[in-house]
């Protein structure tokens, strides 16, 4: 076991810009996650244009503690979604959201926020998303923005957006997880009540109709019965047997259901299990890649280069067990936030071997 000398560490520094007419679950959402982050290395400010009440769409105020100097001084900034969304910002508001990219801040937006991000022009050039109700309204106003209504979060390294309402907290625990590890967030959404890491992306949601055959099914077992054999060669003939229907219903089922493909499912879960391994265990590389499904550790290496911008080793030693392993990891997160990584949950192309495709 190494040894470890303590640090003082200053707080990573969260402002959540309050906007009038902001949305309490999207306020909420931030608030709750980053509070919940064992050893308080986040510090949280809620700052409007000024100090004060301000008011929310739910028609109750929120009082919020300063003004636009905390987005000056803050390491990440977070924009909840607002109403109405269409609404022209404060010039002062606009030009605090581009000084802080100016100078290297983390960006991030929850739903509906994203129209303050590209009104700022902080998304110009970018791929981004928002709540599918309004992915057209922000693509048709905002051209030079790439949006991607299919998506949960977009993470561009510097700059993150998330999908609807809910899908916040999916983005927040992402960031917990590039912040601190796998860990972490997982510890952090257990105390949530809520998924580490949820299946597919926001298509799932969008009204649409069903076949008639596809009412009441659900393949949430052999989901769960695949997360207890990653490191078995699954297949899709393999899954479909076990949820007892042809390779090809299945395949149209899973993602209707999850907004995702079997074998992208399977490639993102494998390098979830990959992560955890790596924090928590001592184990070599070529061992980790077995036990995830992986096959080779050239396979992994390359899965983890092009979904998380880094490679194993790396991730380890960044990531690596404390002399306490239940505890929290004191670091401070880094001030610019973690680096480009792909970021929807569907977004990795299938591997090879036994990654599933």
């Amino acid at each position: 076991m190494r040894e470890e000398t303590a640090t003082p560490c200053a707080p990573h520094r969260v402002a959540v810009l309050v906007m009038d007419g902001v949305l309490p679950l999207d306020l909420g959402i931030p608030a709750q996650v980053f509070i919940a982050v064992p050893g308080d290395p986040y510090e949280l400010t809620l700052c409007g244009r000024k100090a004060g009440s301000v008011p929310t769409a739910a028609g109750f105020a929120v009082a919020v503690t300063a003004g636009l100097e905390a987005v000056g001084e803050a390491d990440t900034v977070v924009v909840p979604g607002y109403e109405p969304h269409l609404q022209e910002l404060p010039a002062d508001v606009l030009a605090a959201l581009t000084g802080a990219h100016a100078r290297g801040r983390r960006l991030v937006s929850i739903c509906t926020g994203a129209f303050a991000l590209a009104a700022a022009g902080i998304l110009d050039g970018r791929e981004a998303t928002t709540h599918w109700k309004h992915a057209d309204e922000l693509a048709a106003r905002y051209p030079r923005v790439s949006v991607d209504p299919r998506v949960l979060y977009v993470d561009e390294g510097q700059v993150l957006t998330s999908a609807g309402v809910a899908a916040g907290i999916d983005l927040c625990l992402h960031l917990v997880r590039s912040d601190l590890g796998a860990r972490t967030a997982n510890q952090v959404a257990r105390s949530l009540v809520s998924a580490p890491h949820r299946d597919g992306g926001q298509a799932q949601y969008i009204n649409r109709p069903l076949a008639p055959d596809t009412y009441g099914a659900t393949l949430a077992p052999t989901r769960a019965w695949a997360l207890t054999r990653l490191h078995e060669p699954l297949t899709v003939p393999l899954l479909a047997a076990h949820a007892h229907m042809a390779p090809r219903t299945f395949a149209r089922r899973f993602v209707t259901e999850t907004g995702t493909t079997p074998l992208r499912w399977l490639l993102t879960a494998r390098l979830d299990r990959a992560r955890e391994l790596l924090e928590s265990t001592g184990l070599a590389v070529d061992h980790i890649a077995d036990r995830c499904g992986l096959g080779s550790p050239s396979n992994l290496r390359l899965h983890f280069r092009r979904t998380l911008g880094t490679t194993p080793t790396a991730y380890r030693a960044a990531f690596a067990p404390t002399p306490q392993p239940d505890s929290a990891r004191t670091g401070t997160p880094a001030t610019t936030g973690p680096p480009a990584a792909a970021t929807a949950p569907d977004g990795s192309p299938g591997s090879s071997g036994n990654a599933g495709g």
